[in-house]
């Protein structure tokens, strides 16, 4: 796996129109962990897909009229199998984390990469999507070198009160177990 002109060589492309220029590419940063599922709490609609991509049809469930002028994309999206689909660059600027603030900075999407978990804050996430995670943010960090352990983040902690994403079904002492430290060894 690796990253080449701004996107993950594994991933499916399937291009969002939802982005913007990065104030400065220089300035990558920052890893925030969402979780997204459309209707929410069912897998593998393709409906997450569609909605980054401006082509969700509001007819198809209820919901979706209460989402559908919302103008939103992510990097990355990786499903409950663990099939990872890229819709923005890297480089470029997705519209995740809306208003946002990080140690006192604000405007996250400016600097970060978002990826979004397929899942619910409260069911637990697959075998799967934490081996995934773990690969992706692995070669994030090896192109992105000042996303480091410190500057990984759930969109909880970025932006509380109003969102609660990737929620307490996420482990994240077995996430962060799964990565190499920035020191290279294991973390503990």
């Amino acid at each position: 796996m690796k990253i080449t002109n701004g996107r993950l060589d594994t991933a499916l492309w399937v291009p969002s129109p939802n982005f913007g220029p990065r104030p400065d590419t220089d300035d990558i940063s920052l890893l925030v962990i969402h979780n997204i599922s459309l209707p929410p709490g069912q897998y593998g609609s393709g409906c997450v897909q569609r909605f980054f991509c401006n082509q969700l049809d509001t007819a198809q469930h209820p919901y979706f009229e209460t989402i559908a002028d919302l103008q939103v994309s992510s990097h990355l999206f990786i499903e409950r199998d663990g099939a990872i689909t890229q819709f923005v660059s890297f480089d470029d600027r997705a519209w995740h984390a809306g208003q946002s603030q990080f140690c006192g900075r604000d405007n996250c999407n400016d600097y970060s990469i978002g990826i979004e978990l397929e899942g619910t804050d409260t069911e637990p996430y697959t075998d799967a999507q934490y081996q995934q995670l773990a690969v992706v943010t692995e070669c994030i960090r090896q192109h992105y070198r000042m996303i480091t352990d410190e500057r990984i983040t759930g969109h909880e902690d970025i932006a509380p009160g109003r969102k609660t994403d990737p929620g307490p079904a996420f482990d994240w002492t077995r996430y962060r177990a799964s990565l190499v430290a920035d020191d290279g060894r294991p973390e503990e």
